[in-house]
């Protein structure tokens, strides 16, 4: 047991610091059409399926509530969490147009569209990024090694790992970096006070 513990623990940092270290630019790319979007007044709608989806709850909540810092709240959407539309989609359409559907109603030009894909070929992912590079919202995703998602998004973050595990924990890892450097940019100055209640 004690061995296994130390091997996975080494192939979970050499699988984040591989794919963080050959993808600095990107993540400080993300991190400005990011910031650009919530500066302008746009959102960011983010979706996945199982692990992914669950990402992309966690990351729509350190923007709309706060990461680090205290400063305003940040406009983020989970198109996750709403089972009544995610399942009367699946059920009257298709489980592949459940984000996409979503996009057309709540997508705006110029809001990002976050697409998350362990295996990079998830059709409700690849269907929600297609449907929002049509209307015009900037579109980023994040897989493993690739795939179609790779050819409906603008920027791409891929970890180089074939384990879902490893890939879902570089994932969450490449999200808390969005995170603290969207804060930074758009908070130079650090801290704010906080609200009044």
């Amino acid at each position: 047991m004690n061995d296994l513990i130390t091997a996975i623990l080494e192939d979970s940092l050499a699988t984040t610091r591989q794919a963080v270290t050959a993808q600095t630019k990107a993540l400080i790319a993300a991190a400005d059409l990011l910031a650009t979007c919530l500066a302008s007044g746009h959102k960011i709608l983010l979706f996945g399926n199982g692990g992914s989806a669950a990402d992309a709850q966690h990351l729509a909540a350190e923007f709309v509530n706060r990461f680090q810092i205290e400063r305003p709240p940040l406009a983020a959407l989970a198109l996750t969490t709403d089972t009544s539309v995610i399942t009367s989609i699946g059920n009257d359409y298709a489980f592949d147009l459940i984000f996409a559907k979503q996009i057309q109603a709540l997508g705006r030009r110029d809001d990002v569209a976050w697409g998350i894909s362990t295996s990079g070929n998830s059709p409700n992912v690849v269907a929600g990024l297609r449907k929002a590079r049509e209307m015009g919202l900037h579109c980023l995703g994040m897989t493993g090694k690739g795939g179609t998602i790779e050819e409906v998004s603008d920027l791409l973050l891929a970890v180089p790992s074939a384990t879902t595990a490893r890939v879902q924990e570089t994932h969450i890892l490449m999200g808390h970096i969005l995170c603290q450097l969207v804060d930074t940019i758009l908070f130079p100055k650090g801290p704010s006070a906080p609200d009044p209640q």
